[in-house]
């Protein structure tokens, strides 16, 4: 019976020598080893024998067993080391090749802007405030104090669907739908949003257009509130030296009203192309709120006072990035984005 066992155990060993892969090693393992193997079958046979001969050819069995597990583990390595390689050899990478390039895109400055005017708000304690960009006369003109028939329409050539329906021509009509939610209470918001106007394409003009405008409304607002707060943008904006001028001009919804000049940051005040030698240039609109938007709006103007201001987002880019044309922002041409990587 040792004869037989020793006679398993250099049937198996050559076998494990011979297996060359994986699946081969396998089979040798359950023909050798498994519980219905000629080896493990010899266990059987022990309650025939007598205690010392079953105590000897034992011995021999697990023995034998674990020289063959031994030699299927050391085997298994091998085939497992030489699979490796030769997938490393067939697998290999050739550094000398150009490596593939992944590019990162790039924002559009027209929302670079935005985002820019939008953060230097909020850090200000502003709400950001949106609405819809279809919308009725109603909010778009009349509760702004520009009634039907009112000249300051013709201003604003609108794209109308009928009507009382228009793509809203400036974001204004997001501060009249603001203040009457507030139902009379103090607000601080910017509404920053695309607005439409029926005007020719050109390099300095679009039917589509961004604005970021800005309503407060408290007691005692007055306007020295609205400088100090486009001054403080100003500076945010363009640089620490820039300073701001305010001139009179006219908007149905403000009075007083005025047009908001920063002084030129190419020349320093000094005058060249940029600022028509002047050395200021017109970045916004604004003015006290008229009483008579905040009657309709549900204020009390007696009591309630507010300044509003707009910003156009394309001519804030256009100066700050020297941008010569307003088309350029819709014409998804990669080699003008990609110049404005937000690193």
């Amino acid at each position: 019976m040792i004869d037989h066992i020793q006679s398993i155990l250099q049937q198996g060993l050559k076998a494990i020598e011979e297996a060359t892969d994986l699946t081969q090693l396998q089979e040798v393992k359950n023909q050798y080893l498994a519980k219905k193997s000629a080896l493990m079958g010899i266990f059987s046979q022990l309650k025939d024998l007598d205690a010392e001969k079953k105590k000897q050819v034992g011995f021999e069995i697990n023995a034998a067993r674990d020289q063959l597990t031994l030699a299927l583990e050391t085997k298994q390595k091998t085939i497992e080391t030489l699979v490796m390689q030769a997938k490393l050899k067939e697998e290999v990478i050739d550094i000398s090749q150009p490596a593939t390039h992944a590019y990162q895109g790039s924002v559009n400055p027209f929302f670079l802007i935005e985002q820019t005017i939008t953060d230097i708000f909020v850090s200000m304690g502003y709400q950001v405030a949106e609405g819809p960009e279809i919308e009725s006369d109603h909010y778009n003109f009349e509760l702004l104090n520009i009634p039907k028939d009112h000249p300051a329409r013709e201003m604003q050539d609108s794209l109308y669907f009928d009507e009382n329906t228009l793509l809203r021509t400036h974001t204004s009509p997001v501060q009249a739908r603001v203040m009457q939610a507030s139902q009379g209470k103090p607000i601080q918001v910017i509404c920053p949003g695309k607005v439409y106007r029926r005007d020719e394409d050109d390099a300095t003009h679009s039917h589509q257009f961004g604005q970021v405008e800005g309503l407060v409304v408290a007691e005692g607002i007055n306007l020295g509130h609205l400088k100090q707060t486009l001054q403080a943008f100003a500076k945010k904006m363009f640089g620490e030296k820039r300073e701001i001028r305010l001139r009179p001009s006219f908007f149905p919804f403000t009075e007083p009203s005025v047009e908001i000049d920063v002084s030129c940051f190419e020349c320093g005040g000094k005058g060249c192309n940029l600022c028509k030698h002047t050395g200021w240039i017109e970045i916004l609109g604004g003015g006290m709120v008229h009483p008579k938007v905040l009657t309709m709006n549900g204020y009390d103007a007696k009591k309630m006072t507010g300044f509003a201001f707009g910003i156009g987002i394309e001519r804030v880019a256009m100066l700050r990035y020297g941008i010569d044309d307003i088309r350029r922002f819709y014409q998804n041409d990669l080699r003008f984005i990609q110049q404005f990587n937000r690193k």
